[in-house]
């Protein structure tokens, strides 16, 4: 059933307010920054303005004076640009900024007839440079979200001597922050087009995150309705757009909205009582109005606004200041050049004005807080109470102050003052609300639990395990961080490149010694590098294997570094050994040639475990396999019926799979039957597919295409092939087929394709949910092909899980893997089993063929001055801070009098010394110039 026409808010109505109620002259600012230009309160609306730079805010009361008017004015805020402000959910009054001169502030605010506070309640100095974002908790007061210009920090303000929590450093600019409405994650979105979800309380590095976003060009991030994340931001032809993602799976989107061309960024607000959406453009003269359902077509166009003037920004008023009698459901500001424009939503009734239509208003979140800091710290859930919105039962606005109150200074340390003007303690808090200012202040900073110098420890706690059980298992690889190694181990200037070679050829070969590359000359020319000898190469003609005919797939021996198998369009295969050291002069003439194709070949693979058996995929629709000690063909695999994309041998090596253009993932068992044991569908889509077995050979994993073309992974259980795929993820939408490589020890698959930027890390796990996202690599070009070591290549000190070799259009670039870890001073041996002998073969091919099977050999990767980190010893846990006695300790007037005095003497010098000029030797007469 369609959503959007069974809503009762299907027929919202947008009302621009006449121009006798906009708010005027207030000669807007059009600064760049990241957070907001307005924000609304129930009483007060704030704004960027031109004036000093935007060191200024803009002032004003969301509704007109009796008179009708509205009353403006100023706050000297900052001593650089304002880039973001925030009300407090609590307090109507009570306004954080951030700015470029790298404080934040807290304000009590006073109705705009009256002066205004010069100095803020509160001062924060995060000494992490430029600020660009700050946002107040939902649920709890005093906690802050701050974000730096790559790191989101936690405060509690009744703590200002550090924060709470410094999250992993993004790679860079954070472009957008959001909590979860229930106060538990906090989400960002990141200028490296990564999205990220936390749980602060539980660990420093995000819970879940994944590069989803196409464009790095001013994205927004929201949580909205049952879980989900709303992204504002623009695709790879900038076109703006919004896409709603599932937050326990961020590789994919669940929907999405196209808003047209337009340089702007897209300003989402989401009102959670309602479920409506408001899309503005900065800079256009349109207010969207969608609604986010739970099923589809989860976003629905409700209305289309069309406005007077371009937006600067957008903010949407507190729920307890709407007219319900009206039927107004939300109402939005709008920030012009000029004048702020209110729009309101109003659902059309038959008695509209005369009753209270409860269906439109249910219950919303009231003003009083759930937990202080330290309740929410320690691991509290608890919820704001929720308030009818009923004019009979809506809760009175707390009264802002009536005239300026005297001024805070900066605090540096938490405990209580004492407020001469009543002769009673207050809390040094500013965010104590009216509500809870009669009960004892309980922060983080004076509570048993941080008496000691210990921040609250976030091992596991009612939190961590609720977000677990919500977003499902994560992967000990999810940070996983590919690196580009340094020039020096770079093979460059690498020319006339072949870059058209066949789908399912990767494009070139590594071992752990040498490179193999097909080059775009005529005579299927191949040149080999020596891994030994990186650097520029020289521009003369370098020796290489002359082929005699075009290249269509390669492949090294395992079993023997310097043989080389080369596929041609001759249906022809060419085995072709290199000498030692390298190519010192051309090689025209194979080792040995292996012919029974009868048309052009698609792809070779060497078996894992027998030395000289090869198998052949061809467009004559057959798989063959190869003895190459007798150079014989043993056997002719059938049943194919199109194009073979990909071959693969299983790990114990009884089994070949192949998937097929056909529309099949085939198992055969060559040494009993030409004919396949198992088939079954594979992907829908045509243009490619590979194939890998996974999870020490329990499950097949096919890389390939939907009916939509979107990129896709597909898992199969090889002994019920019949039934279709256990499981499947879609990745994205691209061209080339995604080429996988299996690490079966830590069983991760990275993915990639031939001229791709991105390389997709899954771990592949086999029960549900079977695929986990792990970060992905991003090259600064796109590459050509994607090539990787032997494990024993691994540096392990540096937790190196796999090494590859990329191929661009110039250059060969080492590119490894590597897993964060803390005690790096010890063998990380639950990233690093006993690791399979793969370069030393386990039997010959005869014994194979004759029905015997092998095993590799294991060894392990440890260096014998390493120790295991499960016997590393159990250290004591750190002080993160100095005890709190030491920034609690309280002083008397005399105490501070006495330090300032001392202070200002030392500064200004004892005044019985020698002035400094009295000390300087004067010039000789004869040494003046006449």
């Amino acid at each position: 059933m369609n959503r959007f026409k069974t809503s009762k808010f299907k027929n919202t109505t947008p009302s621009i307010a006449k121009k006798d109620g906009w708010i005027n002259n207030v000669r807007a600012g059009s600064f760049s920054s990241q957070g907001n230009h307005i924000k609304a309160s129930s009483k007060f609306v704030v704004f960027n303005t031109e004036q000093a730079g935007g060191c200024i805010l803009g002032l004003s009361s969301v509704k007109p004076a009796s008179d009708g008017q509205w009353t403006l004015t100023q706050i000297s805020c900052h001593s650089d640009l304002v880039t973001d402000m925030d009300f407090s959910p609590f307090d109507e009054s009570l306004l954080v900024t951030c700015s470029s001169d790298e404080t934040v502030k807290l304000w009590r605010l006073c109705d705009p007839e009256l002066q205004q506070p010069s100095s803020p309640e509160l001062t924060l100095h995060p000494g992490h440079g430029r600020l660009e974002l700050v946002l107040f908790h939902p649920t709890s007061s005093g906690v802050l979200a701050v974000g730096a210009n790559k790191s989101p920090l936690i405060w509690d303000t009744s703590r200002q001597d550090a924060p709470l929590a410094v999250l992993e450093q993004h790679s860079d600019q954070l472009q957008s922050l959001s909590w979860k409405q229930d106060g538990s994650l906090l989400a960002t979105s990141c200028k490296d087009k990564m999205l990220r979800v936390f749980d602060p309380r539980a660990q420093l590095t995000p819970v879940q995150s994944a590069k989803s976003l196409e464009n790095n060009k001013d994205s927004r991030i929201l949580w909205v309705k049952d879980d989900r994340l709303l992204t504002s931001g623009f695709d790879m032809m900038r076109s703006r757009e919004v896409r709603l993602w599932d937050s326990r799976k961020l590789s994919s989107s669940v929907s999405s909205v196209s808003l047209g061309t337009s340089s702007g960024s897209v300003i989402p607000l989401f009102d959670e009582d309602t479920g409506l959406l408001i899309l503005a453009g900065t800079g256009d003269s349109v207010v969207d109005c969608f609604e986010v359902s739970s099923s589809e077509p989860f976003l629905s166009q409700v209305s289309h606004c069309l406005t007077d003037a371009s937006t600067r920004g957008v903010a949407m008023v507190p729920k307890l200041a709407l007219d319900v009698m009206s039927c107004e459901v939300m109402r939005v500001l709008q920030l012009t050049d000029g004048c702020i424009v209110p729009i309101s939503y109003q659902v059309p009734r038959k008695h509209s004005g005369q009753e209270f239509h409860d269906d439109l208003y249910p219950d919303t979140v009231g003003t009083t807080p759930a937990m202080s800091a330290e309740e929410w710290w320690q691991g509290g859930n608890k919820q704001v109470e929720k308030v009818s919105l009923h004019p009979d039962k809506k809760p009175k606005l707390k009264a802002s102050p009536t005239k300026q109150t005297p001024a805070k200074k900066e605090l540096t340390s938490g405990g209580s003052k004492e407020d001469p003007a009543r002769g009673f303690s207050t809390s040094s808090s500013p965010l104590s609300t009216p509500s809870s200012s009669a009960a004892p202040s309980r922060s983080p900073s004076t509570t048993s639990g941080l008496s000691s110098g210990f921040l609250p420890s976030p091992s596991p706690s009612q939190s961590a395990k609720a977000i677990q059980s919500m977003l499902g298992p994560t992967s000990k690889y999810r940070h996983i961080q590919g690196a580009v190694m340094h020039r020096d181990t770079h093979i460059t200037n690498v020319q006339n490149l072949n870059l058209t070679t066949p789908g399912e050829c990767d494009g070139f070969c590594v071992n752990g010694e040498r490179v193999a590359v097909p080059l775009a000359i005529s005579g299927g020319q191949i040149a080999v590098f020596e891994r030994s000898q990186p650097g520029k190469l020289q521009t003369t003609a370098l020796p290489t294997i002359q082929n005699s005919v075009n290249v269509v797939d390669l492949s090294w021996d395992p079993f023997d570094s310097h043989q080389l198998a080369v596929a041609g369009d001759d249906a022809k295969i060419r085995v072709w050994q290199v000498p030692e050291g390298g190519l010192t002069e051309m090689l025209t003439e194979p080792d040995l040639i292996l012919q029974g194709h009868t048309e052009k070949i698609y792809s070779i693979k060497f078996h894992p475990l027998a030395s000289g058996l090869l198998v052949s995929s061809s467009y004559d629709l057959t798989v063959r396999l190869w003895n190459l000690e007798s150079g014989d063909q043993v056997n002719n695999l059938t049943g194919h019926e199109d194009q073979i994309f990909g071959m693969a041998w299983s790990p114990d090596g009884k089994l070949l799979a192949t998937v097929c253009k056909d529309g099949k993932v085939r198992v055969y068992d060559p040494r009993k039957s030409t004919a396949p044991v198992q088939e079954g569908p594979g992907p829908e889509g045509h243009r490619g597919a590979r194939v890998v077995w996974v999870c020490e050979g329990k499950y097949l994993l096919v890389s390939g295409f939907d009916s939509r073309s979107e990129r896709g992974l597909y898992l199969y259980s090889p002994d019920s092939l019949s039934s279709g795929a256990l499981a499947t993820t879609s990745i994205d939408v691209s061209p080339s087929t995604l080429i996988p490589f299996y690490d079966p020890d830590t069983s991760v698959v990275i993915l990639t394709g031939k001229g791709d930027t991105r390389v997709h890390i899954y771990e592949v796990v086999p029960e549900s949910p079977y695929f986990m996202d792990c970060s992905s690599f991003n090259s600064p070009e796109p590459h050509k092909g994607l090539g990787f070591l032997p494990k024993t290549e691994c540096n392990v000190r540096d937790v190196e899980i796999a090494v590859g070799l990329m191929l661009t259009k110039s250059t060969i670039e080492p590119v490894a893997f590597r897993v964060p870890r803390v005690k790096k001073e010890f063998f990380q041996d639950d990233l690093f089993p006993d690791t399979a002998v793969s370069w030393e073969p386990a039997l010959s091919a005869s014994a194979w063929l004759s029905g015997i099977n092998g095993k590799h050999r294991k060894m392990s990767l440890k260096p014998k001055d390493m120790t295991p980190v499960s016997e590393a010893p159990k250290e004591a846990p750190v002080r993160k801070y100095l005890p709190s006695s030491v920034y609690l300790e309280e002083k008397t007037d005399e105490q501070k009098k006495d330090e300032l005095l001392s202070a200002m003497v030392a500064k200004l010098g004892n005044m019985d010394d020698p002035l400094p000029q009295e000390s300087f030797e004067g010039v000789d007469e004869d040494e003046w110039d006449d």
